[in-house]
């Protein structure tokens, strides 16, 4: 079995696809994939629920990008449906657009929404992001208190709900460089040039990605009863055997150690679906929920798509502790930004660094946070430093 194969790749989300793919289309090599999952596209993965309705499986993506590498790389494998994605909050009993904008801003504070706003552009400039964080420490008392207004209705119980702890214990700043200030009146949560959603769904461009014939996929299956690791002569071992080819590993690095020094913490998710009689549930495709209920956001699909089902399927989405031993909370979402946790972690990866041929890529892998568009393009370039792109 191991001669069968010239590189093993643990994953089929973007990173561990992508890197097949390119290995396959490119080099010519011989490749495994190893999915956990009964299914490939990892957190993208969807699929169309009985009313028709083409559900994230794992909560909303939304693909937008302003690298044309990224888009045209893409284009092998899918046709684009356009969307442009629009987030409400529910705050203070009003809808108002989120990241937090001029139209957010007329709707929370009316009376003073045109002096601060004329503020806010006169100091940063129209169309400008700008992180809360510089508003909470900006030297003008009236931008301080701003910044702490928007902080205490928008981040702060949602940080709460989402992370499992207060702002000041986490990289705040880290967490809210997502979502800045948006100094303007443009409502679309993103602002990147092309943004669309795949025509047939995320999972059938997967399977076009994967569908090379130098590729196998191994569904079911835990890379960590098929694959070890020897620290002492720094090999990876395949079905016990020292495994010479490439490894592309994609999961948590610290599941694929053993452990060996504790494990990394992680908040995990759980969703609960629901269809209604009705056209439409709310008015657009997702709404947070900061301050209020257990969720921290409904997303409605039906928004998303070309075709318009009778019914619509909401989907609720309640952040929890993750616990590996435990059903329904063992699946890692995202990584928990501390300090104590980044020392951690670089203590998995400086082990990973001795395995000449072990790449370690991705959310999981790297302990870190990536929006699509990002993981994708970091995935084209890993393999154009590892292994000489060829475009």
């Amino acid at each position: 079995m191991m001669a069968a194969f010239d590189a093993i790749v643990v994953g089929s989300g973007f990173a561990g696809s992508i890197m097949a793919e390119r290995l396959a289309s490119r080099l010519g090599k011989r490749v495994l994939v190893i999915e956990k999952r009964p299914h490939i596209a990892g957190n993208m993965y969807d699929y169309r629920d009985e009313n028709g309705i083409l559900v994230h499986r794992y909560g909303p993506h939304i693909f937008r990008t302003a690298s044309e590498r990224v888009l045209r790389y893409l284009d092998r494998f899918t046709g684009w449906h356009p969307y442009e994605h629009r987030v409400l909050a529910w705050v203070d009993e009003k809808l108002v657009p989120v990241p937090f904008n001029l139209t957010s801003l007329e709707r929370l504070l009316p009376d003073r929404h045109e002096e601060l706003g004329r503020l806010l552009v006169d100091t940063f400039g129209m169309d400008v992001k700008v992180p809360v964080s510089v508003l909470r420490r900006h030297e003008d008392e009236r931008l301080r208190e701003l910044g702490e207004f928007i902080f205490h209705h928008i981040y702060f119980n949602y940080t709460v709900k989402q992370w499992g702890d207060r702002p000041e214990n986490l990289d705040f700043d880290t967490i809210t460089a997502r979502v800045p200030v948006h100094v303007s009146h443009d409502d679309r949560y993103f602002q990147e040039p092309h943004q669309a959603l795949p025509s047939e769904g995320y999972t059938a461009m997967f399977e076009r990605m994967l569908a090379h014939p130098l590729i196998t996929v191994q569904l079911n299956e835990d890379a960590c009863d098929l694959l070890s690791l020897d620290l002492e002569r720094r090999q990876v071992l395949f079905h016990g055997e020292p495994f010479t080819g490439d490894v592309i590993y994609t999961g948590p690095l610290d599941e694929l150690f053993g452990y060996c020094f504790g494990e990394l913490p992680y908040r995990s998710l759980r969703f609960k679906l629901e269809t209604h009689e009705m056209e439409y549930f709310q008015p657009t495709g997702t709404v947070n929920y900061p301050n209020t209920e257990r969720f921290t956001r409904i997303t409605e699909f039906k928004h998303m798509m070309r075709e318009k089902p009778r019914k619509t399927t909401i989907m609720k989405e309640y952040p929890q502790e993750y616990d590996r031993f435990q059903p329904g909370k063992d699946v890692p979402y995202y990584p928990i930004p501390k300090d104590a946790n980044a020392e951690l972690y670089e203590r998995y990866a400086a082990l990973a660094r001795g395995f000449d041929k072990l790449v370690i890529l991705g959310r999981l892998a790297e302990y870190r946070y990536y929006d699509m568009n990002n993981i994708i393009l970091h995935s084209l370039e890993t393999f154009d430093r590892r292994f000489g792109g060829l475009e």
